[in-house]
């Protein structure tokens, strides 16, 4: 097991080649990003088939589409319990689809390809990730060893799955780390896209005068990439990385706010389109017409209903260690945003700034 510093030192020099890539010209960062999702399909079709091809082993579909691990260490055992926290990694996968949006100054006819793009990638991760997942569980048993801190895996379930389908067969499971490596590529790209949307995001909110230094943080280079953002989204995540080595509890609170935050910030625009601008709003050349309404509605109720779910302890009995700090770590961020837009951004915001004429 590495050390808390070693891992640290990883991140930090993943970080410092995200940094890197996504100051490179557009040309460059549209290849790497064809070929992240290049990777992520073959990646995926590749595991599907494989990993339950090549095990020796494999689960009913009964057990696949029935069966709920009651048989755990978090304590808990309620079946519908279970469901509903498993909703989280769904959730968490089907984010960073806002992507497409925080580049559409860089794309042509943005205006019908940005939420084309949008509703593909929802699409392509739905269908995909439903196959990768079905691949997966069909070659699994035995899910308490999978999660037992004593194989081989040290409780890492999917790559103790990977291994043992290979070794069960061929007595070793080099295959397995193989297609642990593929995840970990894939996982790799996720993170370069990650700093490039959030330092379009950061160049977007300077531009508009909304970020501390935002003279800086707006300017771009000879290619027309926003070189400052990128450099201080990767710095941002280096520091929020620093406190798992002072406390790990720490850690763990302030990034519970993930996938939440992520479904928050998507549903407020929604909420004021179907609320406050539902008479005024001028809707695009792409839009969902008659139904937009109702499916706006639908995704403000769904997000309103797994914040409360997602804030649900995870583990029992609740400690220290063991509490859900999610509640705490929005609460605290909605305090945060709403003390300074009163105090101070309300005096001198004025709205985003359009680079458009007419």
């Amino acid at each position: 097991m590495a050390s808390k510093y070693v891992v640290i030192a990883f991140h930090a020099a993943i970080l410092l080649s995200h940094a890197a890539i996504n100051s490179l010209p557009i040309t460059w960062l549209s290849f790497f990003g064809q070929f992240a999702a290049a990777w992520n399909m073959l990646g995926v079709f590749v595991l599907m088939i494989a990993v339950p091809t090549v095990a020796t082993e494999r689960a009913s579909a009964k057990f696949v589409f029935t069966h709920f691990n009651t048989e755990n260490n978090a304590g808990i055992h309620s079946n519908f319990y279970i469901f509903v926290l498993g909703l989280l990694m769904s959730q968490y996968t089907l984010t960073g689809y806002d992507a497409s949006a925080h580049m559409t100054e860089e794309t042509k006819n943005a205006d019908r390809n940005g939420p084309i793009g949008i509703i593909s990638a929802i699409g392509i991760s739905i269908i995909v990730g439903w196959g990768y997942i079905l691949g997966i569980t069909f070659a699994v048993k035995d899910i308490p060893y999978l999660l037992n801190p004593e194989n081989d895996a040290g409780g890492y379930a999917i790559a103790e799955v990977f291994y043992l389908a290979f070794k069960s067969r061929y007595g070793s499971g080099i295959g397995g780390i193989i297609c642990l490596g593929i995840v970990a590529v894939a996982i790799y790209f996720c993170g370069m896209s990650s700093v490039t949307s959030n330092s379009r995001m950061a160049y977007a909110f300077s531009r508009d005068g909304a970020m501390p230094l935002s003279s800086v943080w707006h300017k771009v280079n000879k290619h027309e990439v926003p070189i400052n953002a990128v450099w201080l989204s990767a710095l941002i995540s280096l520091c929020m990385a620093l406190p798992s080595l002072g406390s790990l509890v720490a850690f763990q609170a302030m990034v519970s706010i993930a996938t939440i935050g992520l479904y928050v910030a998507y549903a407020l625009p929604i909420l004021f389109r179907v609320t406050l601008a539902r008479k005024h709003f001028v809707p695009g050349p792409f839009n969902l017409g008659r139904c937009g309404v109702a499916v706006g509605w639908a995704a403000v109720l769904w997000v309103a209903t797994i914040t409360v779910l997602f804030s649900l302890p995870v583990s029992y009995p609740v400690t220290k260690d063991t509490l859900n700090y999610t509640p705490v770590a929005v609460g605290g961020l909605f305090l945060l945003v709403l003390s300074s837009w009163l105090l101070s951004a309300r005096h001198w915001f004025k709205g985003p700034i359009t680079n458009l004429d007419g």
